[in-house]
């Protein structure tokens, strides 16, 4: 379902078709609810992790309704709708992981908040060369103004420093939700782990970035890291994230 969603919105066409896809998923959830799937794959089997899981269905809404609202290409106005766009819809998937694995903790929602919201800054930055091919920019307008930085430096692949102090400051806030979700470390069950384990790979981008010196368009960050899977195992060993 996750993938089906995040797929609509560069899927079609026209806005109006999107948000009919959108209410087809909100009133699949409805019936999902009601112990009536459609007879459609993925419902079939969100209902069967529905009723094996008890999963909360505000989170599966928030997804869906988080999506919808983000049809428009807009980019996000300041730093903090980039963060509500992300808590409603990765951070209610990390919350949903959370109640698959069992876990009901104040500590590892916490800490599931932050890594959320980094992983979704991450994602419009690691996105933002496809979005600009396809002329769009969606990094937060506050921060581009702050560095006298335009949509069209960005379209146009533009190395300046005040650019790369856009993608600086960005980045950083990433970190920071990070840090703050590893400050719980102590606190949250080891059983929670595994759920976290994404932010193996948002270190390592954070990382590479840093080394290009907050060059968006670096070659280097469009490459896979042929270690990481292995970087994962070590933290999963560690019982860390």
């Amino acid at each position: 379902m996750w993938n089906w969603l995040r797929l609509i919105k560069d899927s079609v066409s026209e806005k109006t078709i999107g948000l009919m896809r959108m209410q087809f998923w909100k009133k699949t959830v409805d019936d999902i609810y009601s112990d009536n799937p459609p007879h459609q794959p993925v419902a079939i089997e969100l209902w069967k992790a529905v009723r094996r899981h008890n999963l909360t269905k505000r989170w599966l809404m928030k997804i869906i309704d988080e999506r919808e609202k983000n049809l428009d290409d807009k980019a996000y106005r300041n730093i903090q709708e980039l963060e509500n766009y992300a808590e409603n819809t990765q951070s209610s998937l990390l919350y949903l992981t959370l109640e698959i694995l069992g876990i009901k903790d104040l500590h590892a929602d916490h800490a599931a908040s932050h890594i959320g919201k980094a992983q979704g800054i991450v994602t419009c930055l690691r996105a933002t060369p496809y979005h600009g091919s396809r002329r769009r920019v969606f990094l937060p307008m506050d921060i581009c103004m702050l560095h006298g930085v335009s949509q069209e430096d960005f379209l146009r692949k533009s190395q300046d420093r005040n650019v790369r102090d856009v993608v600086y400051d960005v980045a950083s806030q990433a970190h920071l939700h990070l840090k703050h979700a590893r400050s719980f470390h102590r606190s949250v069950p080891v059983k929670a782990f595994p759920a976290f384990l994404q932010t193996v790979a948002l270190e390592d981008y954070l990382k590479k970035i840093q080394q290009v010196d907050f060059d968006l368009f670096h070659p280097s960050l469009q490459r896979k890291n042929t270690l990481l899977p292995l970087s994962l195992y070590i933290q999963s060993r560690r019982k860390r994230y």
